[in-house]
């Protein structure tokens, strides 16, 4: 049973289960200080495809099946399956999963889906007693063809820029069962503060994680210190240090226990990504890899998750439009 509380958190009071988790990342993500945490590191950055774009999709498909052999259940258990990318149409998640036969809801939230799909899949969950799941992917390859210049171009990236993660990550959302439980959601709302340029996404996203962790602290009366971690997705330096300004200023300190999968996945200092990581598979492939296993454990007691997304397309900044953002609130416990 859903129980709203302040402007848009939902208490899940029958605090459905991740039932299964799994994460895929490309060779750069599996040189990273999480290398040995993910399931599959791929050197092939085909996937064994010929274009980038069926690379994507590929990697996405092994994702969802390993996630799926991780909860223990078959396909046909799933009700749905909420899935989405960073490319036009969400390309690479409708031929990633057009063979896999489930049911299936594309969105969109730009790095912020895999927030959105958990999101989503625990609410259903809730209200139906059935499976679901959520996942995304991002490609380096797909996303620098897009959004910025031929990789061949050669064109150099400014200090606050970040690196598309060539990373995947997908879970399982059952009725309540064994640890990590998720027990309460919060929906983002767009923010907006004028950031025009598209190598500074860190900036852009930092105001809507500020505005959602403001959110669920005051409809749930929580502080910050209750939580093991605090995880965002992918702000990067840059934006994880704009995070704090912003917070600071209506007296929520996050410093002590934040962690951002944008600046976890790589190490900045030897692989030469600038401000971090970034895409949709960014945070989705870290919570697999490294946090929910440690929830599960009982390492991590009480999280929340809140994956950031830049809401801008190539045509737009063209145009000269800011950049609008978003960021979805997931709480995963290891008790409820």
């Amino acid at each position: 049973m859903l129980r709203k509380t302040g402007k848009s958190t939902y208490i899940l009071e029958n605090t459905p289960s991740i039932t299964g988790y799994y994460s895929t990342v490309g060779s750069k993500e599996g040189k990273g200080p999480l290398g040995s945490c993910f399931d599959t590191v791929e050197d092939d950055s085909h996937f064994g495809m010929e274009t980038w774009e069926q690379a994507e999709s590929e990697m996405l498909r092994r994702t969802v099946e390993g996630a799926i052999k991780s909860s223990g259940l078959d396909k046909s258990a799933v009700s749905c399956i909420f899935s989405g990318d960073l490319i036009n149409q969400c390309l690479c998640t409708n031929y990633g999963l057009r063979d896999i036969k489930i049911p299936f809801l594309g969105i969109y939230g730009a790095c912020s889906t895999m927030a959105e799909g958990l999101l989503l899949a625990s609410v259903f969950c809730e209200s139906s007693n059935e499976n679901f799941a959520a996942a995304t992917c991002s490609h380096f390859s797909t996303a620098e063809r897009q959004f910025r210049l031929p990789l061949s171009y050669g064109g150099q990236r400014t200090p606050s820029a970040q690196w598309t993660c060539t990373a995947s990550g997908a879970a399982v959302i059952s009725p309540k069962g064994a640890p990590p439980y998720i027990s309460s959601v919060t929906i983002g709302e767009i923010t907006d503060l004028g950031i025009k340029d598209a190598s500074n996404m860190g900036a852009a996203m930092a105001p809507a994680a500020a505005m959602t962790i403001k959110s669920y602290l005051e409809s749930t009366n929580s502080s910050p210190d209750q939580f093991d971690v605090i995880v965002t997705g992918d702000l990067g330096l840059v934006g994880s240090k704009l995070l704090y300004e912003l917070l600071e200023k209506d007296g929520i300190d996050i410093t002590r226990n934040h962690k951002d999968c944008g600046s976890m996945i790589f190490d900045i200092e030897k692989q030469d990504v600038h401000a971090g990581g970034s895409g949709c598979g960014c945070s989705a492939s870290v919570l697999c890899a490294y946090f929910l296993p440690r929830v599960k454990s009982g390492e991590i007691k009480d999280m929340l998750f809140i994956a950031t997304g830049a809401l801008m397309s190539p045509a737009a900044s063209q145009q000269g439009e800011t950049i609008p953002a978003i960021a979805h609130l997931i709480r995963i416990s290891n008790n409820v």
